[in-house]
C-alpha cells in the first residue's frame, strides 16, 4: 500500500524539484526566470540614453570619414535603387547580407530626402545599431548571473568607452554583425531552455557571420555558451538543431554563388572562390607586438584612444579563465571569456592581416568579462573571504577597502574618457571632406560630362550632385582593378578630368598605375585642410594629356 508521504511526493511536478548543486562537473545551474524589473529598466535606460547622447553628439563630424564607410553605404545604396548587389560590379569581397541591412536602416531617410544618403547623415542610423546592441549586454549581463551594478558596468564600458564612441558611429558591418552575435549569446543563456530559443540562437549566429565573416571564429564560444545553459535532457536536441539552423542559413552563400554561376573561377565572371581565396592570402600587417608594423600602428591606434576597455578586458578575461573551476562568475562568463581570448590569439597571429575595425567585435565581450571580473574581485573583497563572527571593524575595513578601490578606478579612468568622448563630441574632423563635396558640385559647369577619380567616403555626394554614378564618378581603385571601368578608359589617366586626392587615395595610388599617373600629371585647383589630413582636387592639365577627352 502506497504511504501518504509517497503519493505527496509523486503529486510534486518534476519542474518544481529543487535542481542539485554539481559544483565538481564545472557547470553551472541557470539563474531562475527573472521578470523584468523596475531597477532594471531604469539603469539600462538611464544608461541608454547617456550612450545615445555621447555617441550621437557631433556624429557627422568625428571621426573622419572612412573609404570603407562610403563603400558599405554606396553598396547599400545600390540594393535601394535596384542596381545590384554593390554600385560596381560584385566580386564576393563580403556578404552582401551587412549592407543589405544598411539599405533598409536607411531607406526611409533616403527615400525621404535622396541627397541624405551621404555617410556623414547616415551615420546616424548606426544609433539605432548601439542602442540595440547595448541593451543585448544587459541583457546577457543579467541572464549570466552578473548582479545589477555589474550588468550597468557592462553597458557604460560597452557605450561610453573613446574607442567604442568612435567605432561604433562608423558605418561598419561589424557593428551589425556584433548586434545579431550577442543576441546569438542571449538565447543561447536563456533561463527558460526552450528549444526555440537555441533554433534562434543559431538562426542570429549564422545572420552575425553572413554580415561579417570574421563573427565565425566566435562561434565555438557561442557553442560552450550553449552547451552550458542548456537542459542535460534536451541539451543533444538543443545543440544539434542551433547548428543545424546555422548551417542551413550559412550554406545560403555559396548556394547563391553556385546558382549565378559563380561559385569557382572562370573566364569572365567573377567567383566566391576567388574573393575567399583573395582574403584569405591578402599581404599580412605584421605581427601586433613588432614595432613599426602595420598591426603595431593598429594596437597604438587603439590604445591612444581607450587602454582601459582593452588591457582590463584582457585581464578580466584571464582571471575569470584561471579561476573557473572556483568562482561561480567565472564559469557564467566562460563563454564570453573564450570569445576575448580567441579573438586575442587571431590578432596574434605572426602574419595575418589586421584592420582597423577588428576591435570592435571584441568591444562587447570585454566589456562583459571586464564587469565580471571587477564583480568576482568585488564578492571576493566583501563576502567570499569574510569569516563567521567577523568583528564590524574589520567588515568595515572590507568595505573602506572596496571603496578606495573603487575609487582609485574612477580616478583613473574618468578623466580619461572624459577627454576622449569631449574630443568625439566637438571636434570637426570632416570639414575638408566637406568642402570639397561642395566644391565639386558648385565650381564643376558640367558634371553630367566629366570623370574624377575619388574615394568612397565622397561617391554618393558626387553622385547626389549630378556625376554619372560608376563611370562619371569613380571608385579610384576601380579605375585599376575593373574591367568594366578600365575598358571605358583606352587611353588611361588621359581620359579622366580630375582627381580628390584625400589621404586615402594619395596612400593607395602607389599601388595603382591609373591613380598614380592622373595624380603626377595634375595641378591642384583647390585644397581643403591641412598636412597629411588634407583633401586636394586636382585637375588634369591640358598639357600631360586630353584633359578627360573621351
Amino acid at each position: 500500500m502506497t504511504s501518504t508521504l509517497d503519493a505527496v511526493t509523486t503529486t510534486v511536478p518534476a519542474q518544481r524539484q529543487p535542481v542539485p548543486e554539481t559544483p565538481p562537473t564545472g557547470r553551472t545551474t541557470p539563474p531562475r526566470r527573472r521578470r523584468v524589473s523596475r531597477p532594471d529598466l531604469l539603469l539600462c535606460g538611464l544608461l541608454l540614453i547617456a550612450i545615445l547622447l555621447v555617441q550621437g553628439w557631433n556624429i557627422a563630424d568625428y571621426p573622419t570619414l572612412s573609404d570603407d564607410e562610403g563603400t558599405y553605404l554606396a553598396q547599400a545604396w545600390a540594393v535601394q535603387e535596384g542596381r545590384g548587389l554593390a554600385h560596381y560590379t560584385y566580386w564576393y569581397d563580403h556578404p552582401p547580407l551587412g549592407w543589405i541591412q544598411l539599405a533598409v536602416l536607411t531607406w526611409i531617410p533616403a527615400w525621404l530626402s535622396p541627397e541624405s544618403m551621404t555617410v556623414g547623415t547616415m551615420r546616424a542610423a548606426m544609433l539605432l545599431i548601439s542602442a540595440v546592441s547595448a541593451v543585448l549586454l544587459y541583457v546577457l549581463a543579467r541572464r549570466l548571473a552578473l548582479p545589477r551594478w555589474a550588468a550597468g558596468l557592462a553597458m557604460a564600458l560597452f557605450g561610453l568607452a573613446p574607442l567604442s564612441v568612435i567605432l561604433q558611429r562608423e558605418i561598419f558591418l561589424d557593428n551589425i554583425a556584433v548586434m545579431w552575435m550577442l543576441l546569438a549569446f542571449c538565447l543561447a543563456a536563456s533561463p527558460n531552455r526552450h528549444l526555440w530559443h537555441h533554433f534562434g540562437a543559431g538562426i542570429a549566429a549564422a545572420t552575425a557571420v553572413l554580415t561579417k565573416e570574421t563573427m565565425l571564429v566566435i562561434l565555438p564560444a557561442l557553442l560552450l555558451t550553449m552547451w552550458r545553459h542548456s537542459h542535460r535532457d534536451t541539451r543533444k536536441f538543443a545543440v544539434t538543431g542551433a547548428i543545424t539552423a546555422c548551417a542551413l542559413i550559412g550554406f545560403s552563400y555559396p548556394l547563391f554563388a553556385l546558382l549565378k554561376g559563380e561559385l569557382l573561377p572562370g573566364e569572365g565572371h567573377v567567383s566566391l572562390w576567388d574573393g575567399i581565396t583573395y582574403q584569405m592570402t591578402r599581404p599580412g600587417s605584421g605581427f601586433i607586438l613588432d614595432e613599426g608594423t602595420g598591426s603595431w600602428g593598429v594596437l597604438q591606434s587603439w590604445l591612444y584612444y581607450d587602454r582601459v576597455l582593452i588591457a582590463g578586458g584582457l585581464a578580466g578575461a584571464i582571471l575569470l579563465l584561471l579561476t573557473w573551476r572556483w568562482s561561480v562568475t567565472a564559469r557564467a562568463l566562460a563563454g564570453p571569456s573564450l570569445v576575448v581570448a580567441i579573438l586575442a590569439l587571431v590578432a596574434l597571429r605572426p602574419s595575418g592581416y589586421l584592420p582597423a575595425m577588428y576591435i570592435i567585435q571584441a568591444l562587447p565581450f570585454l566589456a562583459l568579462v571586464l564587469a565580471g571580473g571587477t564583480a568576482s574581485v568585488a564578492h571576493g573583497v566583501l563576502r567570499r573571504w569574510r569569516r563567521p563572527g567577523e568583528r564590524r571593524a574589520v567588515t568595515g575595513g572590507r568595505y573602506a577597502l572596496a571603496a578606495v578601490l573603487a575609487l582609485a578606478a574612477g580616478a583613473y579612468v574618468v578623466p580619461r574618457w572624459y577627454e576622449g568622448d569631449r574630443t568625439a563630441m566637438t571636434t570637426d574632423a570632416n570639414a575638408p571632406y566637406q568642402a570639397a563635396a561642395a566644391w565639386m558640385a558648385d565650381e564643376v559647369a558640367d558634371p553630367e560630362d566629366t570623370r574624377v577619380l575619388v574615394d568612397d567616403a565622397l561617391w554618393l555626394d558626387l553622385v547626389h550632385a549630378g556625376y554619372e554614378p560608376g563611370l562619371g564618378v569613380i571608385w579610384f581603385y576601380k579605375a585599376d582593378l575593373d574591367p568594366a571601368v578600365t575598358k571605358t578608359m583606352p587611353n588611361g589617366w588621359r581620359d579622366l578630368d580630375y582627381v580628390v586626392a584625400s589621404p586615402t587615395v594619395r596612400r593607395d595610388a602607389v599601388d595603382l598605375p591609373n591613380v598614380q599617373a592622373a595624380i603626377e600629371h595634375s595641378t591642384p585647383v583647390a585644397v581643403f585642410g591641412t598636412g597629411e589630413d588634407r583633401v586636394e582636387i586636382r585637375r588634369i592639365t591640358a598639357e600631360a594629356g586630353t584633359g578627360g577627352d573621351r
